[in-house]
């Protein structure tokens, strides 16, 4: 024992020693690196690697050596550069964690400064490590969520292990069903269950594209008060219209769900998609949908931009700023809409040059075609019209979805075979890739005009494109790709997930938006899809003044200012100037009246600068406007430039070079407004502050600080279509009780599930495991009342609240339990008496050798010594009494001493014995004595050598890991 002791003593002070060593080179390394931090100079932090750009604090300097291991691809001397580059921004990135603060980005011209600054401004971001970063792709059919973590950019997958969640809602008379549980139900609960809801955001009951909807959705739609599209179905015993925000938020609030329970963390910020052809009626209803799910919606992001982010934030090779763009085509078709983008792609830098759309394409065009074909040879062949009966209709459509995708690798006839489809008919037939080429012939001749028109309005040839990426689930159909590849004369390329590219762009623009992570430097310019037009009242003949304020194409986000001269408050109605273009029946955006307009002290007429913009979210607005007050009156216009600037003397520096750029933009509108003289739109003042000498601004600005002020005004909008704060604050409000209706459904189902589960569980052990520890008598009793409660169950316990199925859980219980505690305490009390017993041995063993004068314990107090001699007495006493009870009784019986008595009898034991027969041995001075002579004569002892030595063990250790992290640096 004293060897084990010594042994245990020797260990610890090897421990130390180790612990001491470790301490020391985390200080020295610490000290080291923060000396090479601080001598550093700063420097934007751009972190190289193939498969992330972006890493959390936590996992820098891992994940930057792996990123390093993954290019060894290239030469020596790249990697040698390519390493020294990476120490210097890891250095960096390690200050910048000492301080949080915002994201940097690139802003390589006076444009690319305009999103940043939109973004700052309509997406205020929080500074905070706990920040989630989630992408979702709100797609027509599916949805995909993404998330930033520290490896990089992943799809999540929900509660059934799949990436995929149907966009899919259905309602019962409890609760509702969301996602893959709701897409099961489609069949079975027809009328409750929505589907296919995308195209009717933002848009009228009457709308046409709504009417048309209406024909092929199997649940009713409604009219709402507002004059919206809503939807009719039964939930929770009663007819219930919900409007479209509330059904999308429903939607989101699901996925909102996946992504918090994948990042183990809430989830407030995102970024959604929608398609480049939405309008503003459409982005304002997404966005009000994902407030009435909790989201905090940071950009609504053009899906091809999107997937033209996901694309070129990755790529190490494209060409510098000052060289010309790489050019790349980007090819959307999914299950209800056709997208073409074109994107110029520098370093750091991707902007959006034209897109176009046929937002009445997409695979479920494909899908219709072959369910007519097979509705007419059914008709014919089994005499049925399957038109007639919405199920059979719905089975029809999810069989021809996979037939469609089979003949997308299988050239061969492929049968297509349903069960039971109609009045108990079995029905079959066979479909092959040819005949579906020649039954959607039509539909693929669709397919060339928008790539013909992205390429007018990019005034771009086939040459200059480098590369042409599709995705979308319909570009996998051969003859989709063939169209494409004839049209461009070149292969296409399939390097990005068809499904889940959009959903990681807007996760990597969420990314670029949250301060939780750094991202590498990319500035994203998207497009304004169609033509804006200001249009206002004038005392002039033709009553009306307009002015296209956003060509089509236009970058944005985008701010640019007006100028007008009124002497009262006037009105400003933006539309969209060409109707043909927009798929949207009312050209109508919103109206702003701007108040508070007087005359000048001198009755002439006051000079009002206007802002529009087209924010980040691609929506247009008037975001201020501003009075210019003379104070000395001079009429000369040649002061326009002057009074621009005035009106922006209190915004950032970025503001105010964001406003020349977008009043340079706007300076070839004139034309529009030569027909109102009282009207000037000030674009030519514009263009003369651009185009004077440096020493002409600084006398503005002179002559601007004494002559005039500009003074906000405020204004007041008629936005079309736009939910009011009451009504939204009402679909948030119902979304939150809903919330609260399938969690306490879910907690009375769980109750019922358990009550289940335990009448099954006990019931399967009665026979095996608790057979011996039961009576006959009382095993035929307790299965009667299983019996019972199964029946009862699936009778009047069918639909019972919650506190019934606990009570009666609770009931059952009370029967099982004794049982289930005999069979425990027989299996495990052998073990708790063979350790009591052991202990008792033990501590005897000790008695013994102490009488039998062993010096181990020569120093015991002989008094304590009978006191621990005298309760092991009484301890094998309580316990040879106990196991001779317990040996008479039955298996049946309830035990007469518990396992939990037992073990805190050997608790006490350990307590009352151990700090008594294993007190530490005192030191003896005659040995204190000894080690002084043998010190004075032949030098130190060997604990002496062991002090002296053991400081030096540790330098030499601490020096030995020094030098190993030394290396480790350098």
């Amino acid at each position: 024992m004293d060897f084990m002791f010594l042994l245990a003593t020797a260990a610890e002070a090897i421990f130390t020693v180790a612990a001491a060593a470790v301490a020391a080179l985390i200080v020295v390394k610490s000290v080291s690196s923060l000396k090479k931090r601080t001598s550093r100079n700063k420097k934007s932090i751009k972190i190289s690697g193939k498969k992330s750009y972006f890493k959390k604090e936590t996992n820098r300097k891992q994940e930057t050596y792996k990123e390093l291991g993954e290019k060894e691809q290239g030469t020596h001397e790249e990697l040698n550069k390519k390493e020294q580059e990476t120490h210097k921004e890891l250095n960096k990135k390690e200050q910048d964690s000492k301080t949080l603060s915002p994201n940097s980005w690139s802003k390589s011209s006076e444009e690319d400064a305009v999103p940043a600054q939109e973004a700052s401004a309509q997406a205020p971001r929080r500074l905070g490590g706990g920040m989630s970063v989630v992408g979702i792709d709100l797609g027509f059919l599916n949805c995909y969520i993404a998330v930033a973590r520290s490896g990089g950019i992943e799809t999540i997958a929900n509660e059934y292990s799949d990436r995929c969640t149907p966009a899919c809602i259905s309602l019962g008379s409890r609760t509702r069903a969301i996602g893959n549980a709701a897409k099961s139900q489609i069949v079975t609960n027809v009328r409750n269950t929505i589907h296919g809801f995308k195209k009717l955001h933002g848009r009228s009951f009457d709308d046409p594209i709504v009417q048309t909807e209406r024909i092929r959705l199997p649940y009713e739609l409604q009219k709402m008060p507002n004059g919206s599209a809503g939807v009719k179905v039964r939930y929770l015993e009663e007819e219930r219209p919900f409007a479209i925000e509330q059904v999308t938020g429903m939607l989101l609030a699901k996925l909102k769900e996946t992504s918090e329970n994948a990042l183990k963390k809430p989830v407030a910020d995102c970024v959604i998609s929608i398609p480049s052809f939405f309008t503003d009626a459409e982005r304002r209803s997404v966005m009000a949908a994902a407030q009435v799910a909790g989201l905090n919606c940071l950009r609504l992001m053009n899906e091809t931009t999107a997937v033209a982010l996901a694309y070129g934030i990755y790529k190490q090779d494209l060409p510098p700023l000052d060289e010309k763009p790489r050019n790349v085509i980007f090819i959307d078709m999914g299950h209800s809409a056709y997208q073409v983008s074109v994107c110029a792609f520098n370093k750091g830098k991707l902007k959006v040059l034209a897109t176009t759309f046929d937002p009445y394409l997409g695979g479920r065009n494909f899908d219709e075609a072959l369910v007519d074909y097979f509705c007419e040879e059914f008709k014919t062949k089994y005499k049925i019209n399957v038109k007639e009966n919405s199920r059979a209709l719905l089975r029809l459509y999810q069989e021809c979805e996979k037939l469609k995708k089979l003949m997308s690798a299988n050239a061969s006839d492929l049968p297509l075979n349903i069960e039971c489809f109609m009045n108990d008919l079995d029905v079959s037939s066979k479909m092959n890739r040819a005949q579906f080429e020649q039954l959607c012939a039509s539909l693929f001749t669709r397919v060339e005009p928008p790539l013909k028109a992205v390429m007018e309005q990019a005034n771009l040839q086939r040459e200059d494109i480098s590369s042409i990426e599709i995705v979308g689930g319909a570009t996998r159909i051969p003859a989709v790709k063939e169209q494409i590849t004839k049209f461009f004369l070149k292969d296409i390329s399939t390097t990005l997930n068809a499904d889940e590219a959009v959903a990681r762009g807007c996760a990597l623009q969420c990314a670029i938006l949250s301060p939780a992570f750094k991202v590498r430097e990319f500035s994203i310019t998207d497009l304004v899809p169609y033509s804006i037009t200001l249009r206002w009242k004038t005392s002039f003949e033709d009553g009306t003044g307009e002015c296209e304020v956003f060509c089509k194409n236009h970058p944005a986000p985008f701010s640019k200012v007006i100028t007008f001269h009124k002497k009262e408050p006037f009105e400003l109605e933006a539309f969209y100037t060409n109707l043909h273009e927009v798929p949207y029946p009312d050209p109508r955006i919103v109206g702003f009246t701007i108040q508070n307009v007087f005359p000048q002290s001198d009755g002439d007429s006051s000079k009002v600068k206007v802002k529009v913009r087209v924010n980040i979210h691609g929506i247009f607005s008037v975001a201020s406007a501003s009075v210019i007050e003379k104070q000395n009156v001079d009429g000369d216009h040649s002061d326009a430039p002057m009074e621009t600037e005035t009106s922006f003397k209190n915004e950032s520096k970025d503001d105010v070079d964001k406003m020349q750029v977008d009043q340079e933009e706007g300076g070839h509108q004139k034309c529009h407004a030569e027909h109102t003289p009282e009207e000037e739109i000030d674009h030519t003042g514009t263009k003369t502050k651009s185009a004077s000498s440096d020493k002409q601004d600084r006398l503005n600005q002179t002559i601007k600080k004494g002559k005039v002020k500009s003074i906000d005004l405020p204004i007041q909008s008629s936005l079309c279509r736009q939910l009011g704060q009451d009504l939204l604050n009402s679909y948030i409000e119902n979304e939150g009780k809903m919330i609260m209706q399938d969690k306490l459904e879910k907690e009375r189902n769980d109750a019922k599930n358990a009550v289940e589960e335990y009448v099954y569980d006990f019931r399967d052990k009665l026979g095996t495991v608790y057979e011996k520890f039961i009576t006959q008598e009382d095993l035929n009793k307790l299965s009667t009342i299983l019996e019972d409660t199964e029946n009862w169950l699936y009778e009047e316990g069918e639909d019972q609240p919650k506190q019934i199925y606990v009570d009666k859980l609770q009931e059952l219980k009370k029967y099982g339990q004794p049982i289930q505690m005999r069979y425990m305490e027989h299996e495990e009390r052998p073990k708790a008496l063979n350790d009591l017993g052991k202990k008792i041995q033990l501590v005897m063993k000790v008695i013994e050798a102490y009488r039998n004068k062993d010096e181990r314990y020569d120093h015991l107090d002989p008094a304590e010594v009978e006191k621990v001699e005298k309760y092991i007495s009484e301890a094998m006493s309580w316990l040879n009494s106990k196991m001779n009870a317990q040996n008479k009784l039955s298996l049946t019986q309830d035990p007469v001493v518990k396992v939990s008595e037992i073990v805190a009898k050997s608790k006490e034991l350990d307590n009352f014995c151990n700090p008594i027969i294993y007190k530490p041995k005192p030191k003896v001075e005659v040995a204190e004595d000894k080690t002084k002579a043998n010190s004075e004569h032949n030098g130190p002892t060997d604990g002496q050598s062991g002090t002296e030595t053991k400081p030096d063990m540790t330098k030499d250790s601490s020096q030995h890991p020094k030098s190993s992290g030394e290396m480790e640096v350098d």
